[in-house]
């Protein structure tokens, strides 16, 4: 099943006229007690608009806008505009060595990663930032809850393919401005928050294929899917923000943190040894303000609402005051 947010499933499905929203939600609940409660809410939903007759997703192989790519899907094709290069590198499989090659592209509705092994990682990390890129079966992933696309051996990239053109660049999933208050479980928001309090970050060490955390045995680190690997250290920081309305604990991943921090990853690699160090960060980051885009998520170990960041920019005093004046 496709990982389709429950919002854009409902609206997808009330669009097709065969249904309202209010007996969508009544249908919804009937299906999920029928079910004795051993399907979620998006399951139910996607049952129903089986039953309804109403196609949620495209057929394999339709070229698809980047908002329209979801998680689970497979022969994606795709046309973006080359945003952020991250370049090639090697890793260690075992006795084996690998290649992996990650980049940002997008098109007017959105951007999404585009990661590229083996033949292909070659192919993507020699790509320049406003090269227009076609890409053919590809498969998408999810990873610290964004969705990427995936590309193997049996995957297709033409570099600016000829009559190809991408108009304009959405920088990112388009967010509605949020107050913290108003944050639900999984729902996507932008907030713009100050930096109340700031913890240590945490390092740890992920496996380069799938970035899953690998375990240290028998002199080697294993990785569940991947077997003996060469590990990468990877890292995650938590903020508490607060924009007047609440507080929140935000939580930054490894790129969300050095755009952050404005700092490359060995630099902040560096700080795994010597925490001390950032101390200075911690007391230059309270008081700072940033435009953050992403998820509310539920953390059920603590019983608490934290939001999941996925996008970073520093606040923009004219561009806060440009808004304001348009919504009086």
């Amino acid at each position: 099943m496709f990982k389709i947010p429950i919002n854009e499933l409902k609206q997808k499905i009330v669009q097709s006229g065969k249904i309202t929203e209010d007996s969508l939600d009544e249908k919804i609940k009937n299906k999920i007690n029928e079910l004795s409660g051993l399907i979620s809410e998006e399951g139910a939903a996607h049952i129903i608009a089986n039953e309804l007759g109403i196609v949620i997703v495209p057929a394999e192989g339709e070229r698809l806008k980047i908002n329209k790519i979801y998680v689970g899907m497979r022969g994606v094709e795709a046309l973006g505009k080359v945003v952020r290069v991250f370049g090639l590198r090697e890793f260690q499989k075992g006795d084996s060595t690998g290649k992996v090659a990650s980049i940002v592209i997008g098109d007017e509705s959105g951007t999404i990663r585009v990661v590229g092994w083996g033949e292909k990682a070659e192919v993507v990390g020699g790509l320049n930032e406003g090269d227009t890129i076609l890409i053919k079966s590809g498969y998408v992933k999810e990873n610290r809850d964004q969705k990427e696309v995936h590309l193997n051996d049996k995957s297709q990239v033409d570099v600016n393919p000829a009559g190809e053109v991408v108009e304009g660049v959405r920088q990112g999933p388009s967010y509605d401005r949020k107050k913290i208050s108003e944050l639900g479980i999984d729902e996507e928001g932008e907030l713009m928050t100050t930096v109340v309090q700031v913890f240590d970050p945490r390092f740890f060490t992920v496996c380069p294929e799938c970035n899953k955390r690998v375990q240290e045995r028998d002199g080697g680190f294993h990785c569940h899917e991947h077997n003996e690997v060469k590990p990468v250290v990877s890292y995650v920081l938590n903020l508490v923000l607060d924009d007047g309305s609440g507080t929140i604990r935000a939580v930054f991943w490894k790129s969300q943190i050095e755009s952050l921090l404005g700092k490359s990853e060995a630099e902040v690699a560096s700080f795994k040894d010597n925490l001390a160090a950032f101390e200075d960060i911690k007391t230059d980051l309270l008081g700072e303000q940033f435009k953050l885009l992403g998820k509310a998520k539920k953390n059920d170990m603590f019983d608490r609402l934290e939001f999941n960041v996925q996008r970073v920019f520093k606040a923009d005093a004219e561009e806060e005051i440009k808004k304001v004046e348009e919504n009086n």
